[in-house]
């Protein structure tokens, strides 16, 4: 803002600033009010000569302004002097705020066993609304995408395009892996295949599965080890409900216990999803 401009004196910017003390500027109209009396009581004592001179004879000049100049700077200077009484606080500096630098890769399962219908309308699906609910609560963070069945597949990068994210995860399936099987520690592989050359102060890991390791060549304690050493912290959310359940189609399959260690050498935490909210 230019200093000579006007728009200091605008209501907004006057606002804009941070006052220690307000009720100075309450005082400025009143430095026109004190010159006018000054010269409204000059005025009143000024012994007026009876002189009268013909009207061709008084002539305005320029010059005589300057008799008002020391007046207009002392009123100037104690307009400035109330506005320095008042404090103004305001700091030029722009403030950028920044993200903490959070990557964070979600890894779905997507195998069989998440067609169980212990969740409505199966684990899978209420798999996908918990990946949604995450999504929908971060701001600024970079979320990438792999999925995994009996093997593992990276399906988005990390990105900040929550929208495309959203929708990448509602066109999932469980036929999008050919492979059947689950190879947890395959998808914890790519995981850290994806996030080691972050540059991110913290990198984080969502594992959302039912724990039910069936296939793949790497141990998933193995593969947890590999993302700690990474310092990749992983999360795991286990699909499954305790109940009494006996689906018609497939047999009840959990393993917590892969979900639990897992959470536990990543320096993470296990939770169990209650409902499709997660």
């Amino acid at each position: 803002m230019n200093f000579f401009s006007l728009t200091w004196f605008l209501p907004e910017t006057i606002g804009s600033f941070l006052w220690e003390s307000f009720w100075y500027l309450y005082l400025i109209p009143a430095v026109p009010l004190v010159f006018l009396l000054k010269w409204l009581l000059h005025v009143r004592n000024q012994q007026k000569l009876r002189i009268s001179l013909p009207e061709k004879y008084i002539r305005f000049s320029l010059v005589s302004l300057f008799r008002f100049v020391p007046s207009g700077m002392l009123g100037i200077a104690m307009i400035f002097m109330l506005v320095a009484l008042a404090r103004p606080q305001r700091s030029n500096e722009r403030i950028e705020f920044l993200s903490e630098g959070i990557d964070i890769m979600l890894v779905l399962d997507i195998s069989k066993s998440m067609l169980e219908k212990d969740f409505l309308p199966n684990r899978l699906e209420a798999a996908k609304q918990v990946a949604r609910n995450f999504i929908k609560g971060r701001q600024n963070d970079r979320i990438g995408l792999v999925i995994f069945s009996g093997e593992a597949y990276s399906l988005m990068p990390l990105t900040t395009d929550y929208q495309l994210l959203t929708q990448t995860i509602d066109q999932i399936n469980s036929s999008l892996i050919g492979s059947e099987g689950t190879a947890i520690g395959s998808a914890l592989a790519v995981t850290v295949n994806r996030m080691k050359t972050s540059e991110s102060k913290t990198k984080i890991a969502v594992l959302i599965s039912d724990g039910d390791n069936t296939v793949g060549n790497l141990d998933p304690a193995t593969a947890a080890e590999l993302a700690f050493m990474y310092k990749i912290k992983v999360y795991t959310i286990a699909m499954v409900k305790v109940q009494n359940f006996v689906s018609d189609s497939l047999a009840v399959t959990s393993d917590e216990n892969t979900l639990r260690k897992i959470a536990s050498v990543c320096e993470g935490q296990f939770f169990r999803a209650n409902d499709a909210s997660g």
